[in-house]
């Protein structure tokens, strides 16, 4: 493997052959790094931690390390991180607590922007966009292909949809629903469905127009969240997304932006 000879790497660490450690990495016990992967500069790495194969991970990043919970003590806790994710700088990302599962974890094909924040138990799926300064604490869940604007902030045990496009500077106290767009600003609102970025994954028109109805009912008819979803049930086809969007609101513990 390649690693620079300023770099620490603890003989414990698995680091595949075609594995790059770049110059004054620290790279700490019981970490695995996959084929490929690539550390640049100035990262710091605490295991239990995995990392796939692909992987970039631009200078002064930290991962693994214990999070910002006062209820942690120091119990086994793990990072999982999987394939061809791009890390930009000075992005933290921590480990799990027993409260959430003992884990952290981020899934393939991300790109987490300079300055996020990643706290402990977060679960980010697949696909996904943080952008630049996002922050989110701990227990947070991001779905697929969900988009997070710069700057934007995340309660603790709030979920993120899937397809779900978050606004800049937007503050979430709530579950943003799957598949739409929204923006706070003094007060969050959903403001319908996030067209364009359904359209350009594939989605077909009947569908994004089932989503764009639901959306006016839930937000624009001004009935309650049970008088919305009777009325979605009784006047839009059923559908796979139009489920998962009723599934959601309807198992969501904190409600749902509206």
């Amino acid at each position: 493997m390649a690693v620079h000879p300023t770099a620490i790497v603890d003989p414990s660490a698995c680091i595949a052959d075609s594995a790059e450690i770049g110059p004054y990495s620290i790279i700490g016990a019981e970490v695995e790094i996959g084929a490929r992967t690539r550390l640049m500069a100035h990262l710091y790495i605490e295991g239990p931690t995995t990392i796939g194969a692909d992987n970039i991970f631009y200078p002064y990043s930290t991962v693994g390390v214990a999070g910002q919970d006062l209820k942690y003590h120091g119990e086994r806790a793990e990072t999982r991180i999987g394939n061809r994710n791009k890390i930009r700088e000075f992005v933290t990302i921590h480990r799990g607590t027993e409260g959430g599962g003992l884990l952290t974890s981020i899934g393939d094909d991300n790109l987490i922007m300079a300055y996020a924040h990643i706290a402990h138990d977060l679960r980010i799926s697949n696909h996904t966009i943080i952008g630049l300064g996002a922050h989110f604490a701990g227990h947070v869940t991001i779905g697929d292909w969900a988009v997070v604007g710069p700057y934007a902030g995340v309660h603790q045990f709030c979920r993120v949809g899937a397809h779900a496009m978050i606004g800049p500077h937007s503050v979430i106290t709530q579950d943003v629903m799957p598949f739409s767009m929204t923006v706070s600003e003094r007060e969050v609102k959903t403001f319908g469905a996030n067209r364009i970025g359904l359209e350009r994954r594939g989605f077909p028109e009947a569908t994004r127009d089932a989503l764009h109805k639901a959306f006016r009912l839930l937000g624009q008819s001004g009935l309650n969240t049970s008088q919305a979803l009777e009325r979605i049930r009784a006047e839009i086809p059923s559908s796979p997304e139009l489920d998962e969007l009723l599934n959601f609101i309807e198992s969501a513990p904190r409600g749902v932006i509206k």
